[in-house]
Order: C-alpha cells, then sequence, then structure tokens
C-alpha cells in the first residue's frame, strides 16, 4: 500500500452541473486493485468471470462483496474492522483502522496524483481500455504508474467507492470510478463518475483497498 499525503480535490458532476470541493486527510491505497489470488485467500471465492488467473483484477463482485472483504482481511490481520454489516446496511467506523473502500474524493485525489488534467499520463501508457486491451482483462500493474506509484487507476477494471452517488434520485446506488477494460477512452478520465446498485456484479468491475492513517502527535 501507498501513504498519500493530505490535500483537496475539486469533484464535478456532467449531470448535475455540480462542482464541489473536498478536503481529504492523509491515508493509505493499494497500489493495484484486489487481485483474484487475494480474493480467493481472504474469502475462499473466486467470483470472477471475464477469464481467471492469479494476478488478474477480481472482478463480478458486487459493492456488498467489496465491503464484506475489506472486514475480513481486517480480521485476518488483527486490525477492527471498518464495516458493520447488517444484511445490506452497512456503517462505517471512521476511527477504525481497518480495510475499507476510499471514499470518492479519495479516490480522485489518488488518481489525479497532483496532475489536473483528464488523465495522469497518456492513456495508452496507463490504462487497458477498449482501444488496446484486446477487449479482455489484463493483470495488474501492466501499465505504467501515476506521480505516486499507484497502478491501473484507470482502465482494466472500475474500482468501488464507498460513497452513495445521488440518495435522493437513486437511492442507495454506490459509486463507481476509474473506467474498465471494455470502455471507451472517454469513460477512462480522473473525473468520470459512474453508480450502481450495491448488488451489481459485472465482469469490469473490481475494487481496491485504503486504510485511514493514524495521526500521532
Amino acid at each position: 500500500m501507498v501513504d498519500l499525503p493530505a490535500g483537496s480535490v475539486t469533484l464535478a458532476d456532467r449531470r448535475t452541473q455540480r462542482r464541489w470541493t473536498v478536503d481529504v486527510a492523509a491515508f493509505r491505497l493499494a497500489a493495484f486493485p484486489v487481485t483474484q489470488a487475494e480474493y480467493a485467500g481472504v474469502t475462499g471465492a473466486w467470483p470472477s468471470a471475464a477469464a481467471r488467473g492469479e494476478r488478474l483484477p477480481v472482478e463480478s463482485v458486487s459493492w456488498l462483496d467489496a465491503v464484506g472483504y475489506c472486514n475480513a482481511l481486517s480480521s485476518a490481520c488483527g486490525l477492527a474492522p471498518a464495516y458493520g454489516i447488517a444484511g445490506a446496511d452497512v456503517t462505517w467506523d471512521r476511527a477504525s483502522p481497518g480495510y475499507r473502500l476510499p471514499t470518492e474524493a479519495e479516490w480522485e485525489y489518488a488518481c489525479r496524483a497532483g496532475t489536473t488534467g483528464p488523465r495522469y499520463g497518456p492513456l495508452d501508457e496507463i490504462a487497458w481500455y477498449r482501444g488496446n486491451s484486446g477487449e479482455r482483462i489484463h493483470e495488474v500493474g501492466g501499465r505504467r504508474p501515476n506521480a505516486w506509484g499507484l497502478h491501473d487507476m484507470l482502465g482494466n477494471v472500475w474500482d468501488w467507492c464507498w460513497d452513495v452517488y445521488d440518495a435522493e434520485v437513486y437511492g442507495t446506488y454506490r459509486v463507481l470510478r476509474g473506467g474498465g477494460w471494455f470502455d471507451e477512452q472517454w469513460s477512462c478520465r480522473a473525473s468520470v463518475r459512474r453508480r450502481s446498485h450495491p448488488t451489481y456484479q459485472v465482469d469490469d468491475v473490481g475494487f481496491r483497498v485504503a486504510r485511514t492513517l493514524r495521526v500521532t502527535s
């Protein structure tokens, strides 16, 4: 995992034309999406449908699957789980040191790594997308990372984030970020927001884990 400094990021939504700035505390983010081998090692399950491979990103996992994995990984590492899970109801203990999903603001802040354009580098160098993927998923880490050492922030698989997309319009739908191996280039941009139901599973959606950094005086 990579320790990221505190900062701020401005998010935007094309549907509503809204822009908002979020302060981001220092946190820790996985350099790669969770792989199929990692997911199986923690949960005993191998849900992926696009292709099978230990270093391929896990996919066909719902948002609920992802938060369940985070808690299971925390318990395996002797950490207090970040989430309270009661069926479809999930609460987040923000003081927990356990594994969790990044917030949407954390995700975009990490993806940009100090850049301000639509991407942190030339798309063909940093991402697997429809134009270069051969319409298939690829092993993690095969493209150039951003300036903070994070791979596959764009392309390969979409990342689930913690946030509800728009509760008034879409209810419990959660945010997805980053674009996937079957998406056109316009989807693989740092600012693109997508949403889906927390039970949704598809072969180009995965996730990566984060942790809250404890501040010591």
